[in-house]
């Protein structure tokens, strides 16, 4: 089992060395220079432990499906309040975490991608907006929404909920729907920012898809 600690919050939070981890040392946001050389020592069906907030499993994720070492289990120490735990039912309390991570069993999640070269291990978000969401054939939007959210789906592969504006001069919340499927495409009009396991873009776009890749990640889950 590696452990790759991303950041000084990660370093705070999991004191790696006071509890006999096999740490390595990495920036909040890994790179590929970062990431790869720890992939390239790790031997078929290893268990790599990512500890870090959603962004930071994102990046070493990328690097793990563009290194193609899908046959690695990875298990997460996820930051407080982490989407990725709350989408996958990870613990959040060190202890908990940290016996799955040691003890866990690895199971295939779908591996969420988007047209950005990039992954969806929590969540994404983008709004208010104005255009079209479809998932798969279904249309889930033709108009304004206050925010977009897709997640990876454990069974369908990815989920998007679509929020309306509110209503009653805004006494109300908006009407909410939600659709599982293999891929999401949403375009609109102007451009909005999309923020990807709670880091903006550097560019609003009008199109973005994202969609379930032809493989699964092995995760360590309940």
């Amino acid at each position: 089992m590696r452990v790759v600690t991303c950041g000084d919050a990660a370093l705070a939070r999991w004191h790696p060395a006071e509890r006999g981890l096999d740490a390595v040392d990495l920036p909040a946001l890994p790179a590929r220079g970062d990431v790869d050389p720890v992939l390239d020592d790790l031997p078929p069906g290893s268990r790599l432990v990512v500890a870090g907030d959603d962004a930071a499993v994102a990046a070493v994720l990328v690097r793990v499906l563009r290194r193609e070492r899908l046959d690695l289990e990875v298990a997460v120490l996820p930051a407080s309040g982490s989407a990725v735990a709350e989408v996958w039912g990870l613990p959040v309390d060190p202890p908990g975490a940290l016996a799955l991570a040691r003890g866990g069993s690895a199971r295939p999640a779908p591996l969420v991608r988007d047209d950005h070269g990039g992954l969806v291990v929590g969540r994404h978000t983008a709004g208010p907006l104005h255009g079209e969401v479809y998932c798969d054939e279904h249309r889930v939007l033709r108009g304004d929404a206050a925010e977009l959210v897709v997640l990876p789906d454990p069974a369908a592969g990815v989920r998007v909920t679509v929020t309306g504006p509110r209503r009653l001069g805004g006494l109300r919340a908006g009407r909410t729907t939600t659709t599982a499927g293999r891929a999401v495409q949403l375009g609109c009009r102007p451009a909005v920012t999309v923020v990807r396991d709670g880091v903006p873009g550097d560019r609003p776009v009008s199109r973005r898809s994202w969609y379930r890749h032809t493989e699964d990640w092995l995760l360590v889950r309940p």
